[in-house]
């Protein structure tokens, strides 16, 4: 089928959805779109704390996927909303193998970005057997580094974003990262108020959104300060970076070995300040199965026109078990 150039797929409503019931109490929300028959895929969202989202179906031809679509734990329709308690990357690996098992798929792509990048590789590593590949966005390996320039670096491409989220902790300047975080650890608890902890994860998120792209974009912004979002975004980045996502230094590149037979195609962004290249190309380096787009024209957020271009060519190139030749793919469409 010959089709133009790359765009979101149109919105499909889900087929079914429903909540996956935990032993601890967690309540996993999940929607399942696309052919049941198709190529299974399973979309891990970013944040820690995000959420799914209307978009985030529309990556993948609806005839050719069958596509699972989860809330992680303390996010968007899960329950209990914001919860930290039994939120551990070990809790989100468990809920995705057991939505796995519960929807009767053998194996599947897994496809994350940001955050979502970071738990698709985790899951991975811990359960190479059930994965046939992987489509990663903006590379985050939760190492000390990248939540040190979460908290310490990006704002100096964003510094009208970086005072609100320096002034709402009740500093005049950075103090340094970990100060800096220590002090939101304070804030978030509630122990000046659920005022200020709901004002500062506005704050929080708004900053994040207004570095996610290469071009302001103010309805972005919007939606990251709105409570369903801001809530659980700030509270479980926070909570993450505070346990440098449950990790022991460097796990992520070091575990490589257990999924670098597989393929993978990964998409970054030029200029994105929220997860700097480097990453990516870090983990490239480890990875003989692996190729990689650099969008020149973007930064971090999805919904960017060249990310989402790069994305649904990539999902459009995988055909259940490898990415397609570039001549070969370009000779089909």
């Amino acid at each position: 089928m010959k089709r133009g150039p790359h765009v979101f797929y149109p919105d499909v409503t889900p087929k079914e959805t429903g909540w996956l019931a935990r032993e601890d109490g967690h309540e996993i929300y999940w929607e399942e779109v696309g052919n049941s028959d198709g190529i299974p895929v399973v979309f891990l969202h970013g944040g820690p704390g995000a959420g799914i989202s209307a978009n985030s179906r529309r990556f993948f031809d609806p005839h050719k996927y069958r596509v699972i679509l989860l809330d992680q734990r303390g996010a968007g329709k899960s329950k209990p909303f914001g919860s930290l308690e039994n939120n551990t990357t070990d809790h989100l690996i468990g809920d995705i193998e057991a939505l796995r098992k519960d929807r009767g798929i053998d194996r599947w792509l897994v496809f994350g970005g940001s955050w979502g990048s970071t738990l698709a590789l985790a899951y991975g590593q811990a359960h190479p057997q059930q994965v046939l590949g992987f489509i990663l966005r903006g590379i985050f390996l939760c190492r000390e580094t990248e939540i040190a320039w979460f908290m310490d670096g990006m704002g100096r491409f964003f510094p009208e974003a970086e005072r609100k989220f320096i002034e709402i902790a009740g500093f005049d300047k950075n103090p340094g990262w970990q100060k800096l975080l220590d002090r939101y650890a304070d804030i978030f608890a509630g122990k000046e108020g659920k005022d200020l902890a709901l004002d500062a994860a506005r704050v929080w998120s708004a900053f994040e959104a207004t570095c996610c792209t290469l071009l302001p974009d103010d309805g972005l912004v919007e939606d990251f300060e709105g409570d369903q979002i801001a809530l659980a975004l700030a509270k479980l980045e926070h909570h993450y970076f505070v346990n440098r996502g449950f990790f022991e230094p460097d796990q992520l590149l070091r575990n490589m070995g257990r999924i670098a037979h597989l393929p993978a195609r990964i998409v970054q962004g030029r200029y994105d300040i929220v997860c700097p290249p480097t990453s990516a190309f870090a983990l490239l380096a480890l990875w003989p199965g692996a190729e990689m787009v650099v969008v020149d024209d973007a930064g971090h957020a999805a919904s960017e026109p060249g990310i989402v271009r790069e994305l649904v060519r990539a999902t459009d190139m995988f055909d259940g078990a490898r990415f397609t030749r570039e001549q070969d793919f370009r000779s089909n469409v």
